[in-house]
């Protein structure tokens, strides 16, 4: 095979491999946790669409909830929001702070479904 074929293979073959991988990567999503000023654990990263076929999620309302006075609004969603715009790093009153919300939240509903992580480093992976 002539050298000029091996790198026209290498190059087709390379191509796909980083549009792979860019698109695998665009469908995460992270758990931002930047908030926290010394975080011990890494970030959660998840496939988010995967995430809800696996767990058979059929509206967003399920995660991206809204509360208003104590009471979660049926027909609301908090997806354009991050969770810190509600959510502090320190619980305030009734409102659980940050960290703890995401594992009421996460943690909370895989211990319920009895499907899911729930150790810190099946969500939290070391970089």
């Amino acid at each position: 095979m002539r050298k000029s074929n091996i790198l026209t293979i290498v190059s087709i073959a390379l191509s796909v491999f980083i549009f792979a991988s860019a698109w695998t990567q665009e469908d995460m999503e992270n758990i931002d946790n930047s908030i926290f000023d010394n975080p011990q654990r890494s970030s959660s990263m998840f496939n988010h669409e995967e995430h809800n076929e696996a767990a058979g999620l059929e509206s967003c309302i399920e995660c991206h909830h809204v509360y208003e006075d104590g009471v979660r609004l049926e027909d609301e969603d908090s997806t354009d929001f991050a969770c810190a715009e509600c959510h502090e790093k320190e619980s305030a009153g009734s409102i659980p702070g940050l960290m703890k919300a995401y594992h009421l939240n996460c943690k909370g509903c895989h211990k319920a479904s009895d499907a899911g992580p729930i150790m810190c480093g099946e969500c939290h992976k070391k970089e």
